[in-house]
């Protein structure tokens, strides 16, 4: 009953997209059925990438809050849905404007470079944005004397100070999904499956990226299981991105590290307030849109532009 339920809705769904020339961005995190229904699933960077050069006249984003504000603000003529309003980020909401504000002002001789994970405020606070995927070119793409504010995440700007050598001063912001996740937790599953590969995704401790044989964004990690001759894999981050890896390597064993011992899974949330049922509302009444001011929406384009032309 409930697959004919879902497949109805579906039906619907795709029907109503059509009718309103709507496209469907959605994260990898979010339930396999809307990965499946989507125009497009990727990680921050690319689904940045796909919402700035869509001719849809309706983005229907399946992310969180801040995903979909990204959306708007690089299409700001265009409507932009998303199934839940109140999905917002751990992360995001670690980093208040109005304290960033004042933490500022301590470094006048800085530029911010800020993840993406972040609101739009604090994006008309940044001088460039980037994402886990291109965080190390961006950084990189500053001399090497360049003062700079690294802000909202400290796990994932503490490994770029690590690789690049950097001393970047750091935003005391994390993401709960995977800070949370314990070494005793890897080590237990290393112990458990010796033969398979730890993949973790750069917002972990850095106590876990240490145990890593690979370290990535979701699409580096994906590239990763798809590419690598090993047939077992144990992955550090939130519990989405095992649907498009058993789909890309059927034959292939993949182990989420679990964040507690009464399930095996590792899920945000936030990304997971996003139903079918709340994406076929979204699109059939056209609500909830996300509406951001003119003015926040001008300051903040600047520095993603500057991410994505040195993504290029």
């Amino acid at each position: 009953m409930k697959n004919r339920l879902s497949d109805s809705l579906t039906e619907r769904i795709l029907k109503l997209k059509k009718e309103k020339n709507a496209v469907i961005l959605a994260h990898y995190y979010q339930v396999p059925e809307i990965q499946d229904i989507a125009d497009f699933v990727g990680d921050s960077l690319a689904l940045s990438q796909n919402a700035l050069k869509t001719k849809a006249d309706i983005i229907v984003f399946a992310g969180v809050h801040f995903m979909a504000e990204t959306a708007k603000i690089l299409n700001p003529s265009k409507k932009v849905l998303i199934p839940d309003l109140d999905a917002g980020c751990s992360l995001a909401d670690s980093c208040p404007p109005d304290k960033f504000s004042l933490f500022k002002l301590k470094y006048p001789d800085h530029i911010v470079i800020s993840y993406i994970n972040c609101s739009a405020q604090i994006k008309t606070m940044s001088d460039v944005i980037c994402t886990s995927s291109n965080a190390v070119k961006i950084v990189e793409s500053f001399a090497k004397d360049q003062k700079i504010i690294f802000a909202p995440d400290k796990n994932l700007g503490g490994y770029i100070n690590a690789i690049t050598g950097r001393n970047m001063v750091l935003w005391e912001g994390s993401c709960e999904v995977h800070d949370i996740i314990k070494s005793e937790a890897v080590i237990k599953l290393k112990a458990e499956h010796p033969g398979a590969k730890l993949i973790a995704h750069p917002e972990c401790k850095a106590v876990i990226l240490e145990l890593a044989d690979y370290i990535g964004s979701t699409t580096g990690l994906l590239d990763y299981t798809m590419k690598s001759d090993s047939h077992e894999f144990i992955v550090a981050t939130e519990t989405g991105i095992l649907h498009q890896m058993r789909k890309a390597s059927p034959g292939k064993e993949f182990f989420i590290v679990p964040t507690d011992a009464t399930c095996s899974c590792n899920d945000c949330p936030y990304m997971k307030m996003n139903t079918l049922e709340k994406l076929h509302a979204c699109l059939y009444n056209e609500q909830p849109e996300l509406v951001l001011p003119v003015d926040i929406i001008e300051k903040a384009k600047k520095p993603i532009l500057r991410m994505l032309e040195l993504s290029e």
